[in-house]
């Protein structure tokens, strides 16, 4: 059925590519308008490149290519002030503020990462997740969605908190944590205004947070270099169906649904999409 958000108006954050990209283009198919930031530079501590003004332009152009409208804007979601500013023109250009998707995120991966790569994580991850919420409250009213981006990877032993991942896996593992159990107080918290709060729990996902140089070692310890390819089999190790990697566009129907009236009463949920990968630890007693 088209049509499932149309006429809302949805913020989201890293949205410049990867999973934020393919969010914002699914929700603008089935009739939402966007507003998109993303930090465009890249901090110190990443292990890979990160995106810049032209991808932000580039999520612009794909969006205005459904019909919808955006505005776009670089914001660093480190710094509450400058989401506010990006919501507050964005507000002022669409009108309202239907959903809010809690995406942006950095992943630095390898024992080289310096110890502030803990704290870059945990400031994006964590702090931004909850920025770009509270930075976005005042905005929703009743029958509002809020989807925020958790991680298959942070609730498995042996990936993020290998001690060869090093500070910024661990801070990522960390923070995406914390993230599943804010969702959980805050859909709390919100039900009674009739603001629903859930979470996405991403598996291995193609996108650049995951295919780069410094994930391909980690996946592979055992080459000294290895390739793009001879990672990918490593990476559909950790799921359970026989898929290597999980499109971002997997993860965007699971936003579109919980954006949707569809989701009218799901609230407070840990939605996972990991191709299977959380089920081991589920049976060992695991909370999600």
């Amino acid at each position: 059925m088209a049509g499932r958000v149309e006429g809302k108006v949805a913020f989201i954050t890293g949205a410049a590519r990867g999973q934020g990209r393919s969010h914002a283009v699914r929700l603008a198919e089935e009739g939402a308008d966007i507003i998109a930031v993303d930090i465009c530079e890249q901090i110190e501590s990443a292990t890979y490149a990160m995106a810049t003004e032209a991808d932000l332009a580039e999520t612009a152009r794909l969006v205005e290519a459904q019909g919808r409208r955006v505005i776009t804007r670089v914001a660093d979601v480190r710094e509450r002030s400058q989401l506010a500013a990006a919501l507050e023109a964005g507000v002022a250009a669409l009108g309202h503020l239907d959903i809010v998707v809690a995406n942006a995120a950095i992943c630095p991966i390898g024992p080289d990462v310096p110890a502030v790569g803990f704290f870059d994580s945990v400031s994006v991850d964590l702090v931004g997740v909850i920025n770009t919420v509270e930075a976005a409250f005042k905005y929703l009213g009743s029958g509002a969605s809020i989807i925020c981006t958790g991680s298959m990877a942070s609730m498995l032993t042996g990936l993020v908190d290998n001690p060869a991942a090093g500070p910024g896996a661990a801070g990522y593992g960390h923070a995406k944590r914390a993230v599943a159990r804010f969702v959980h107080e805050a859909a709390l918290q919100l039900a009674p205004l009739n603001v629903r709060v859930n979470a996405v729990h991403p598996g291995n996902i193609d996108t650049d947070m995951l295919q780069n140089e410094a994930m391909f070692k980690l996946f592979r310890p055992d080459l000294t270099n290895p390739t793009r390819e001879d990672a990918q089999a490593a990476f559909g190790s950790s799921h359970r169906l026989p898929v290597t990697t999980i499109s971002p566009r997997d993860i965007s129907e699971a936003v579109l649904y919980l954006a949707s009236d569809a989701a009218r009463y799901v609230t407070g949920q840990q939605l996972k999409v990991d191709a299977g990968a959380l089920l081991p630890s589920m049976t060992s007693g695991a909370p999600l």
